[in-house]
């Protein structure tokens, strides 16, 4: 790390966004922007989609630019449309949140090798059982907004991460198998406030989408503000 000072996190708005964030901002890196991809397709290989286009709303609670890149959300073509956006910026360096998703650590690579940039993964291959406790100690207010798994119901969006639902998602591991921290797609977060926000995220209004024949559903946050801290 020693030397490397530029360098941009890809941000979706998640908790792995944000603890990728922290920990380079805890590592002495110049976070130049955030990058947020904005899928037109819901069911992106790459990119989360739920309430993206509030990252705006926490990159000013961070005072940090950021830069939004827009993508059809078509399979490989949405990595070159990334590409696009990080090919302009004078950066060395991108951060990604990856933790065990070999598919999208392998792009940002491949993007990063192209452009003759560094990729810094914090969490890729961490447990997942730790890491989600350790989001938790570091004071993260973390919601679950999509859910999409056996034992994930309606009830679980907007749902807090605390240590209850740690074990509630172990539990569910055993029984399920899913992954703890969500790498597998069965859900998606939304951080509300964590050590860097200058001001709190307060949601004014959403709206719950189930889907019983999938068992899966969406937290559409509607309206929301900056409340400071």
């Amino acid at each position: 790390m020693v030397g490397l000072a530029d360098v941009v996190v890809l941000y979706s708005g998640g908790k792995d966004s944000n603890y990728a964030l922290y920990w380079a901002i805890k590592s002495g890196f110049n976070v130049r922007y955030l990058v947020s991809m904005v899928s037109e397709n819901e069911e992106s290989y790459m990119y989360h989609t739920p309430n993206i286009e509030l990252t705006d709303l926490q990159a000013k609670s961070l005072g940090i630019p950021i830069i939004k890149g827009f993508t059809r959300g078509e399979k490989e073509e949405e990595v070159e449309d990334l590409k696009k956006v990080l090919e302009s910026l004078k950066i060395e360096g991108i951060v990604a949140g990856a933790l065990a998703s070999r598919y999208q650590k392998d792009r940002i690579e491949k993007v990063a090798r192209e452009l003759g940039l560094r990729v810094y993964a914090p969490a890729w291959g961490r447990d997942p059982e730790e890491y989600m406790r350790d989001i938790v100690h570091l004071g993260f207010e973390v919601i679950f907004v999509g859910v999409s798994a056996y034992g994930l119901d309606e009830t679980w969006l907007g749902r807090r991460i605390d240590e209850k639902v740690i074990e509630d998602l172990i539990e569910l591991k055993n029984k399920f198998g899913i992954h703890v921290a969500g790498e597998g797609g069965e859900f998606e977060t939304f951080v509300l406030d964590m050590p860097l926000f200058k001001y709190k995220i307060v949601i004014d209004k959403a709206e719950k989408i189930w889907d019983p024949y999938t068992n899966s559903g969406r937290l559409i946050i509607k309206e929301a503000h900056l409340e400071r801290k």
